[in-house]
């Protein structure tokens, strides 16, 4: 009798276990799950089953636990779980800039404090330390995906690739002398250097070409960028329409807005990533629109430097797709894509005087699913469901601040932050648990940042000094 005993205990097992063709790596499990797919409601005690980059099912708990047997499991009580956000357009060295000079316009700001100290500061290692703090702050706010143009893209690429999350990797081209480059022509043959040597190489980094503005590239300059870009079957990240400055400046050179200044010279027909997007007129609209360009709503920087409040309604009721940025820290200066989220929901409200302009809803697909249209990546990330790319995030709302809770969405736009968020997870891999980023080495960062930081420090006294 014993001879048989466990033979038929293991049958009973196996017949028991589960069956499926992938065996899952990790559960996340949630009190409430959103997908973020259109129309989808929000799933009380969900779960999200992942196989190694990929996520293989979402559905109820009951019915997840009944069917997979993960090899690692987060508890989701009193949490949230949702996709990653994504930033669209960011300058992540930048952050060793951040409140260097606060309170200007545009131009001054540019001309007479980013620029100069680019030159004087900028080198790979800068750019090293600067993407790396950048990343630990994203990551500790749940942005798993952002689309970053500044100088030195293999240094953020490394970055990228060590820390675990998901970037576009413009490559910047510009006109004039800039931190390594001469001027245009060194510039820009860099700049196509480093999209065919990490074009398709990398799963989570796709490079692209960067020209800076139109008011930063010549016409001419512009085209060879769409010609580049076409060759390559690359995408193209720019500042476009961004203030009154260069409106006037386009205006007066051309004759026309900066929209369909650029549109005449086929950035339109191209994959095309437009950031900022607020000095625009109906007919502007209606071109972007129809040529399916990503437009990057920038809130808080936009704002701080006077540029205006881009008409987000409008375009979103034309049917462009726009997602939300942060801009550099030296202009924002953080990095949380929640205040990007909730500053939209609100700004547009007071902006059309409607309350119902820009509800929650809206802006929290602007950071997540539209977003990921806007970069043109809906097809991998921005919604939890299967085969696409486990980029998800946990949100904490156990705290006593977050009783009581009546409309997940509308809570989670006018209420968490940053603070919030408790897990990150990026193509199947967990780069923060329980607060921790556990990709980047935070006392060796701290470090970095003060060092590099004691020298601008430096420079700005020897400025105010000689003024």
């Amino acid at each position: 009798m014993r001879t048989f005993l466990l033979p038929a205990l293991a049958l009973a097992m196996a017949l028991a276990a589960p069956a499926y063709a992938v065996k899952p790596d990790l559960i996340v499990y949630a009190d409430y799950l959103l997908t973020m797919e259109p129309g989808s409601p929000v799933l009380q005690n969900g779960a999200v089953v992942i196989a190694g980059d990929a996520i293989l099912a979402v559905g109820e708990r009951e019915a997840i636990d009944r069917q997979y047997i993960a090899q690692n499991t987060i508890s989701g009580q009193g949490r949230v779980v949702m996709p990653g956000l994504i930033n669209g357009h960011t300058h992540t060295s930048m952050t060793l800039f951040r409140g260097m000079v606060d309170d200007l316009d545009l131009m001054t700001w540019l001309n007479h404090y980013v620029f100069p100290m680019e030159g004087r500061f900028v080198t790979p290692a800068f750019v090293t330390t600067g993407t790396r703090l950048a990343c630990w702050e994203m990551i500790r706010g749940g942005t798993t995906t952002f689309v970053d143009m500044y100088f030195y893209p293999d240094q953020i690429a490394a970055v990228v690739d060590e820390c675990g999350l998901r970037a576009i990797v413009a490559a910047p081209h510009i006109d004039y002398p800039s931190p390594g480059f001469k001027g245009w022509d060194d510039s820009f043959a860099a700049a196509r250097d480093f999209v065919g040597r990490w074009q398709g190489k990398h799963p989570r980094i796709t490079p692209a070409f960067a020209p800076h503005a139109p008011y930063t590239v010549s016409a001419e300059h512009l085209q060879a960028t769409v010609e580049a870009a076409a060759e390559a079957n690359a995408l193209i990240s720019m500042h476009l329409a961004e203030a009154p400055a260069e409106t006037a400046y386009i205006q007066e050179k051309f004759s026309t807005s900066p929209v369909k200044h650029v549109a005449g010279l086929g950035l339109y027909k191209q994959r095309l990533i437009a950031a900022h997007m607020v000095q625009l007129d109906d007919e502007d609209i209606a071109l972007t629109a129809q040529a399916g360009v990503g437009a990057i709503h920038n809130p808080t920087s936009n704002m701080k430097l006077g540029a205006g409040i881009a008409p987000v309604s409008a375009m979103l009721a034309a049917g462009v797709n726009v997602g939300l940025g942060t801009d550099g820290a030296a202009s924002n200066n953080d990095l949380d894509l929640w205040e990007e989220v909730r500053l939209a929901a609100l700004l547009h409200k007071i902006a059309a005087g409607d309350p119902t302009a820009l509800p929650a809803t809206k802006a929290l697909a602007m950071g997540t699913r539209i977003g990921a249209a806007a970069i043109r990546m809906e097809d991998r990330i921005g919604q939890l469901k299967p085969g696409m790319q486990a980029d998800l995030i946990q949100l904490d709302i156990s705290k006593t601040q977050h009783q009581p809770l009546y409309d997940v969405v509308s809570h989670l736009v006018y209420m968490l932050d940053a603070t919030d968020v408790v897990t990150t997870v990026v193509a199947g891999k967990v780069l923060m648990q329980d607060r921790q980023v556990l990709t980047i080495d935070e006392p060796g960062l701290r470090r970095e940042v003060d060092a590099a930081s004691a020298k601008i420090k430096a420079a700005l006294a020897e400025r105010e000094n000689k003024s």
